[in-house]
């Protein structure tokens, strides 16, 4: 059933949809993969447009962006969170292993291999990432922007029109007189 905007049933009308129920499991993945409407209405061969309509059209379509889109943006968060507070990870590192075999004092056999081992390492947290994560979430206390609210009158002190227009031309009293 096609709806419109404002959620009433309507007619098809002018060329038909190319849209397939399968494309929904396959924007799913496309999200998970961090694609974008742009890229997904590429994908598929249609315009952005036609995507916006899809979503419009057809609540699994919908759905199944918002789904992989959520689950994208939420692994980025942990990603952005564990480098702002720094991390342990398992790495495998290769290690060459020489065997030398000695009889009576005289070299019988050397032998190489590479073996893996798991290493573990700490990688610390990150400057830019943690001063973003705040500005982000702590907004009033991390902010670059100050904003200052002024609660009081500001007067003139009954200045003459020529008085105030001479102080904003730079001369006048209050000013720096310049040479």
């Amino acid at each position: 059933m096609l709806r419109d905007y404002d959620g009433n049933e309507r007619v098809p009308t002018g060329r038909p949809t190319g849209y397939r129920d399968e494309y929904a499991e396959q924007a799913t993945k496309l999200c998970l993969l961090g694609a974008t409407d742009s890229e997904i209405a590429d994908f598929f061969g249609v315009s952005t447009r036609t995507i916006h309509r899809w979503k419009i059209d057809h609540d699994a379509f919908c759905h199944a962006l918002k789904a992989g889109k959520d689950i994208a943006d939420e692994r980025v968060v942990r990603s952005l969170y564990q480098m702002a507070t720094g991390f342990t990870f398992i790495e495998q590192q290769a290690f060459k292993i020489k065997t030398v075999k000695y009889r009576a004092g005289k070299r019988l056999m050397e032998t190489e291999e590479v073996q893996t081992v798991d290493v573990e390492r700490f990688q610390p947290p990150d400057k830019v990432a943690a001063i973003f994560w705040l500005k982000n979430r702590r907004k009033e206390d991390w902010r670059d922007k100050q904003e200052v609210e002024h609660s009081g009158r500001i007067t003139s002190n009954n200045m003459t029109d020529d008085e105030l227009a001479a102080i904003a031309a730079g001369s006048g009293p209050g000013t720096a007189e310049k040479a």
